[in-house]
């Protein structure tokens, strides 16, 4: 959570020194990325984080990246389906050619067509398809989590930038007062030095003071709109103008028990809880995987297929009989004599006229179903020696879940070190407001005795406005330390599973 944490200092700066300009520009979304127009109404912090989750152009990212990664899943389960595809070829060949189907030398214009269907199925390749599978499946649940990790990071930042916006307000309502009451006093002042009861200096001095209030009050006005347009851009709003919140009422942090520091138990719920440390652990899962389909290129390989062919040559002939003889052919009859020599006979038969034979061109779907064949085949491919490929590859999938066990265990221990980093802020904020609160009621009252005194010119002009700065930066302290604990709360918060709120 580090990473969210430097929203709130910001404003801590601004309290310690209120003539500061802010100088860090938050991230800005690409040009034309933007909304149409800010939707109407002030925003709770609610509706504020549920429109930078629907607008915010980092989730939208991480969507698609996971729409990718599903893709790829889906693609892998389809790779353990038989294949099968279909293809036709038609082609001319011109002058002395090789008639693809009779293999014959011919000296003419030939048209050939050929057909086929193949189809082909992977029986065994060592399990990779199977394990290819189970990886994209952990890499697509951990890409789901990570667009969860993505939105957990839009609300924490979102909140912070809300408090300070709520911080901003305050401090321009607190800036206001001050400069109502330093202006009254100036009109005291005066009245008092026409009437001759203190010296020209404590106008001077007073009038002096209201010019720094006006200074402090502007450059609160300004952190607001700073703070404003940081949040707005968070949002992916077109612009500022216009946009408003609704500020909650926060309790005091007296108004809370001290915190009892648990980061251990803390520590135990989140890493059940937050999406990367599930992811962390999904991933290292999925570099097992990569190490079994490394692996399995040490085993054989067996596949199956079978084809259908077909095809058709223009050049191809055909005989046909077709038409009849001219005429009738007598043929004689022979009978046996008593030496068994064949005697003639006075008949004769007569044989019918036959039909001449014709070399044609054959038709397309005669050839068609005369050119059919299949085949089936079974292939294996054992494999012995290709340049250490697979024993590299071996090693590179070792090496990557050491890689991926490292940055779970990195993942752990950045979560329990921002839990404790948590808890840390949160206390010490929590008593640097109780005893900014106590200064701030000693300094209020001290403000009052030197006032009175100022008004009756007791105390001059400097010393005035001494106890009047002392007063201001107690104040600004104590609402600097609310709104830090009340971050570092909701941070602590988030990381026991409840939902972001005021």
């Amino acid at each position: 959570m580090k990473r969210f944490y430097w929203l709130l200092p910001i404003s801590v700066g601004l309290l310690a020194t209120p003539v500061a300009a802010q100088t860090t520009a938050p991230n800005q979304p690409p040009a034309g990325s933007l909304t149409a127009a800010a939707p109407a109404g002030p925003f709770t912090l609610q509706r504020a984080i549920d429109y930078a989750l629907q607008n915010n152009l980092t989730v939208r990212q991480q969507q698609l990246t996971s729409e990718l990664q599903n893709a790829t899943l889906r693609q892998s389960r389809a790779a353990l389906l038989p294949s099968a595809n279909l293809s036709g070829t038609q082609a001319w060949n011109y002058g002395t050619s090789l008639d693809p189907l009779t293999n014959d030398f011919v000296s003419q214009t030939i048209r050939s067509n050929n057909f086929s269907a193949n189809s082909q199925v992977t029986l065994f390749s060592g399990f990779q398809l199977r394990n290819t599978v189970k990886r994209n499946a952990l890499d697509s649940e951990a890409s789901n989590l990570d667009i969860e990790k993505s939105r957990n990071d839009l609300a924490l930042n979102v909140a912070s930038a809300f408090l300070q916006l709520v911080l901003a307000e305050e401090l321009v309502r607190t800036n206001e007062v001050r400069v109502n009451s330093t202006v009254q006093q100036v009109e005291r002042t005066q009245k008092l030095l026409r009437a001759g009861s203190i010296p020209e200096s404590n106008l001077l001095d007073i009038q002096a003071q209201q010019a720094s209030d006006e200074v402090n009050l502007i450059s609160a006005q300004n952190q607001r709109d700073l703070a404003r347009l940081t949040l707005t851009q968070l949002l992916n709003l077109p612009s500022p103008a216009g946009f408003q919140i609704e500020v909650p009422v926060l309790a005091d942090p007296d108004d809370q028990p001290l915190l009892a520091a648990d980061p251990d138990g803390t520590y135990q719920t989140a890493q059940g809880l937050l999406p990367e440390i599930k992811a962390a652990d999904l991933r290292v899962r999925s570099a097992q995987r990569s190490l079994d389909i490394a692996r399995g290129g040490y085993y054989p390989r067996l596949a199956f297929g079978a084809g259908i062919f077909t095809g058709f040559s223009s050049s191809r002939l055909a005989r046909v009989f077709n038409g009849d003889s001219t005429s009738a052919v007598q043929v004689p009859v022979f009978q046996s004599g008593l030496s068994g020599q064949p005697i003639p006979s006075q008949y004769f038969l007569l044989q019918p006229k036959q039909a001449i034979p014709e070399l044609l061109p054959s038709r397309f779907s005669q050839q068609l179903k005369d050119n059919l064949g299949k085949s089936l085949q079974f292939s294996l491919q054992i494999p012995i020696l290709n340049g250490l490929q697979t024993r590299t590859s071996v090693q590179r999938a070792q090496i990557n879940i050491q890689q991926q066990e490292l940055r779970a265990a990195q993942t752990r221990l950045t979560l329990q070190q921002n839990i404790q980093q948590a808890y840390a802020d949160a206390i010490a904020a929590q008593r640097r407001y109780l005893s900014s609160r106590r200064q701030t009621e000693a300094l209020t009252a001290a403000y009052r005795n030197a006032e009175i005194r100022f008004n009756n010119g007791l105390l001059n002009g400097t010393e005035f406005n001494i106890a009047k700065n002392n007063l201001t930066a107690a104040e600004s302290t104590m609402i600097q330390a609310k709104y830090e604990f009340i971050f570092r709360r909701k941070v602590l918060d988030f990381y026991q599973g409840r939902p972001i709120a005021l």
